[in-house]
């Protein structure tokens, strides 16, 4: 059984096999100059791996509850200089639309320099092997032992010099075995959602390159699934083209809002009593007699969801927002929540998400306390059944149907108001190019989208996209039936 399965296991009962226990018979710096000198890192201050491996995309996973979705990577270099520090990666990617079609080429590329000390990407230089030690040497680490599945390890404890946003120092802890290999270490860091996600990373089956031990299998796992994973082919000290490696790649297309912050959201009544909130994610204000309710109240971040309720609040005064509808579980729809629970609004999902957010709201965020660890509430998540959610009064009815037949995600939900003719959805159709207006093979979310709707009977006139199309504007059932040529 591998070292990472096992102490996943031990997390979550939390429980030690053998607890945690004084080294009084060796000190934390013979324990790291012996499992240094088996590494054979004197004179390291740099190293190039390469290999093939995969990286995993946290939040997008198919079910709340699966693991998260896998892009390969080919092609794979990594560079650390360990005295700056700074690291580049880069691989070969190839990856299909969400919405479906021909994969298309990318890249996949990773940069931490002395000019951007965020954790968050200088853990993957102090949770390698080689950079745990070397930070182990510079921080003063402790000395613990403990036993997982019959095998001792000794335990060291350090802290970056890198503090959280609250204040609170990181944590590194590093378990190395009876060959002084280290075989696991872990770390937390501030997450969305997850609060203070745990990263651990887990090396096995080591190799010798002239003294230089280096694991030929890599995994890091975060929030207990995998997010990263390489089969080194190689390693090599101190290379001779780190500075020309360790460049900044270029910047990512924009998507989004510009920088500088969220732009304040602004509204377009759709009918009266109903409003969208406009914004690169936009979100549907629904009014009933004594209450409102929110489709999309929390994408992207908590800045964002402030302007939606804001927003909300202004252009329907008077009433609570009781309710805020997810479209679905993916983080970029949901990453703003923090700030939705902390204004007392229930979460409405299909019941296969419901536990997940229960769990996930209910976590530790010590290192940067969100608005739930700030405002002190606590989450109320409504998990509902079967495939229909219905919101009426003497006023309006607006429904909340789950999407069948669609990949994408469980418990992707649409919502429909039948006397206003008006539907809101997310991430099943998008306009396509003028110089491509009916893709061939057809786009599957389309297709999906469109079989739902004659599935449910429905009869939108305007069909609003929580990602705003381009140009900006609501489309129809006429624009979904022409990109599939009908």
């Amino acid at each position: 059984m591998s070292f990472r399965i096992v102490r996943l296991a031990w997390m979550a009962a939390l429980l030690v096999v053998a607890g945690a226990q004084s080294a009084a018979a060796q000190t934390a710096e013979a324990v790291i100059a012996a499992s240094a000198k088996a590494m054979g890192i004197e004179g390291l201050n740099s190293i190039k791996m390469w290999g093939s491996g995969a990286s995993f995309q946290v939040g997008q996973n198919n079910n709340a509850e699966g693991p998260w979705p896998r892009t390969n990577l080919n092609d794979f270099n990594r560079w650390i200089d360990f005295t700056q520090p700074a690291t580049r990666t880069s691989a070969v990617t190839w990856a299909v639309p969400v919405t479906g079609g021909a994969a298309a080429q990318g890249a996949f590329n990773q940069f931490a320099s002395p000019a951007n000390t965020a954790w968050g990407q200088h853990l993957e230089i102090w949770t390698t092997p080689w950079g745990f030690l070397k930070g182990a040497q510079a921080n003063g680490a402790t000395l613990a032992t403990e036993t997982f599945d019959g095998t001792d390890y000794k335990v060291l404890t350090w802290s970056p010099p890198q503090k959280s946003p609250s204040g609170e120092p990181y944590k590194v802890v590093g378990y190395i075995g009876d060959d002084n290999l280290v075989h696991w270490v872990e770390t937390w860091v501030e997450a969305p959602i997850l609060g203070d996600l745990h990263v651990g990373t887990e090396f096995s089956n080591y190799r010798d390159l002239g003294g230089l031990k280096f694991p030929s299998t890599i995994i890091q796992s975060r929030a207990g699934s995998p997010t990263f994973e390489v089969q080194l082919l190689g390693v090599q000290a101190n290379p001779a083209d780190l500075a020309d490696r360790l460049v900044a790649p270029p910047p990512p297309p924009a998507f989004g809002p510009p920088p500088g912050g969220t732009p304040q959201a602004a509204s377009e009544q759709l009918a009266p009593g109903v409003w969208r909130i406009r914004g690169a994610y936009n979100a549907l204000a629904v009014e009933f007699s004594d209450y409102v309710v929110l489709f999309e109240p929390g994408p992207q971040n908590e800045d964002r969801a402030r302007a939606i309720i804001a927003e909300t609040k202004r252009v329907i005064p008077g009433k609570p927002i009781r309710y805020g509808v997810i479209s679905h579980h993916h983080f970029d729809h949901t990453s703003g929540l923090p700030a939705v629970v902390a204004e007392g609004i229930t979460i409405v999902t299909p019941e296969v998400n419901k536990a997940f957010f229960e769990r996930a709201f209910s976590a530790p965020r010590t290192l940067a306390p969100d608005a739930i660890g700030q405002s002190g509430k606590q989450a109320v998540i409504e998990g509902f059944p079967g495939d229909k959610r219905v919101f009426e009064d003497a006023t309006r009815r607006f429904e909340i149907h789950v999407i069948q037949g669609l990949p994408h995600a469980d418990g992707l939900v649409i919502g429909y108001l039948p006397k206003e003719r008006i539907l809101v959805y997310a991430d099943m159709f998008n306009l396509p190019p003028a110089d491509n207006p009916v893709p061939n093979p057809p786009v599957f979310g389309t297709q999906v989208f469109l079989a739902n709707i004659e599935r449910l009977g429905l009869q939108p006139e305007r069909i609003m996209s929580i990602h705003s199309l381009n140009p900006d504007r609501l489309t129809s059932v006429g624009d979904i039936k022409a990109s599939l040529g009908r």
